[in-house]
């Protein structure tokens, strides 16, 4: 029997999502009178949260929360410059679990921001990420979500500009945009390609998998920005693309009258969800005849 199910071998946590966790994990192992706080959910993932909530890890967005003793660990996403230097004026232990990718971007920016007039950053208003990124701006920031606001934005043709993205975003959008704006400008710009390889990879391995399939299933929490991104991109090469969190959402008659369908997941999504739902994918698929 052919391969009914395609699984994309890129689907789950990414290294960055580990390693936060991971942190964590060993925070609450060595604790002892100790409340531990993460700055913002550790991750987007609402199963996940859920799993460290009862394990007596509390969210916060106030710096002002934590008492003297206590522990903060800064979420995957990264956080704000101003933030971490409140957190870090406090009697309190710090564990910095900003994804490494993250942390490249802003320190880039940091950088280059200041060789140029104005920085032009691709990515969600309301992202955590976002909002950590604009911080290490050092000249004016213009923030755009997709093309179409990219192409609205007033920009001076001899000016300096530096163009970065989110770390999660849509790389052939970016590289589109990146094309774009070379054309616009007199001067040559920096462009800091800051889309993570995982990222990449992933989008890449969805594409494939989503001309290939009648149905497609990304899975990952709907606050999930890098999982929403994968959506979009599965969508446009398989129409029938539904962006779930967990195999309750699966209507199987829908499933069933396919005769293959793909799988793929955010960088958030455990591995446990992806391989429950994986094998409900198999079973429905296993009660269709050989000739359908």
């Amino acid at each position: 029997m052919k391969e009914r199910v395609l699984l994309a071998e890129s689907a789950g946590f990414c290294m960055g999502v580990s390693l936060a966790l991971g942190k964590l994990d060993q925070a609450i192992k060595n604790k002892i009178n100790q409340n531990i706080f993460t700055y913002g959910p550790i991750i987007h993932n609402p199963q996940v949260l859920e799993y460290y909530s009862n394990k007596g890890v509390r969210i916060i967005d106030d710096c002002l929360k934590p008492r003297s003793g206590d522990m903060v660990i800064i979420r995957a996403h990264g956080v704000p410059l101003l933030v971490e230097e409140q957190l870090r004026k406090r009697n309190i232990e710090i564990l910095d679990a900003t994804c490494p990718k993250v942390k490249k971007a802003q320190l880039l920016i940091q950088k280059n921001s200041y060789l140029s007039d104005c920085l032009l950053i691709y990515g969600e208003q309301d992202h955590p990420e976002v909002k950590g990124l604009l911080s290490y701006a050092g000249c004016p920031a213009y923030l755009f979500e997709n093309t179409k606001e990219f192409r609205e934005l007033t920009l001076m043709p001899t000016g300096r500009y530096c163009l970065v993205s989110q770390t999660t975003q849509d790389r052939q959008e970016f590289l589109s945009i990146a094309r774009e704006l070379k054309k616009k400008l007199e001067k040559d710009i920096i462009i800091l390609d800051t889309i993570c390889d995982a990222t990449k990879d992933r989008q890449s391995e969805t594409i494939e998998i989503a001309g290939k399939v009648e149905c497609m299933f990304v899975v990952g929490g709907r606050n999930s920005g890098n999982t929403r991104r994968l959506y979009q991109v599965a969508r446009k090469y398989c129409p029938s693309c539904l962006h779930i969190e967990t195999r309750d959402e699966i209507d199987p008659e829908k499933v069933a009258g396919c005769s293959k369908v793909g799988l793929t997941a955010g960088a958030s999504t455990p591995n446990e969800t992806i391989q429950s739902i994986h094998q409900y994918l198999m079973q429905i698929m296993s009660r269709k005849s050989p000739s359908a």
